[in-house]
């Protein structure tokens, strides 16, 4: 059994590691995802909260199905191509415009709307799933939720205008 001491002077040791091992992630989902990676692993991670409870309010409502909780996780891969394509489509209009001497830039919002877009769906389906099981939400994070919505979707119908 070790003592204080002994668990105090290997403190420091054990915060380097896990500044070391945490760094090593952070700069590999950077050079992935590039500056913004935070908004993809918080998508990961609301695309991992929204399936466990949707799985969790299925189980208390007797409802659960391996069935149903594999077409959840195999809708999550598609909306990942989804964004994907978004990126991809938005990035090759910019450069092909660069080519022409067409100023596309603007189309790089396809990627971010689509990823913003399913970031609002899956909160909203995270906080659907916690009413649903007994959690109180507050009134205003949902109607947040909803004028976000509405926003983005005016600003995507602005951007097809131009």
């Amino acid at each position: 059994m070790k003592d204080v001491a002994s668990v105090i002077s290997e403190t420091p040791k054990i915060i380097d590691n896990a500044n070391v091992f945490f760094g090593a992630i952070t700069g590999f989902l950077a050079l992935i995802f590039g500056e913004h990676w935070i908004l993809f692993a918080g998508f990961l991670l609301l695309n991992i909260v929204d399936w466990l409870s949707g799985a969790f309010k299925a189980r208390m409502l007797k409802k659960e199905s391996s069935t149903s909780g594999y077409i959840g996780i195999i809708k999550k891969v598609w909306y990942w191509i989804v964004i994907a394509i978004a990126f991809f489509i938005a990035q090759s209009f910019v450069e092909m415009g660069e080519v022409l001497g067409i100023k596309l830039d603007f189309v790089i919002l396809f990627g971010w709307l689509t990823l913003a877009m399913y970031i609002v769906n899956e909160i909203r389906s995270v906080l659907e799933n916690l009413v649903e099981i007994g959690i109180e939400v507050p009134d205003f994070i949902i109607a947040g939720l909803d004028v976000t919505k509405k926003l983005m979707e005016a600003k995507e119908g602005e951007n097809q205008c131009q």
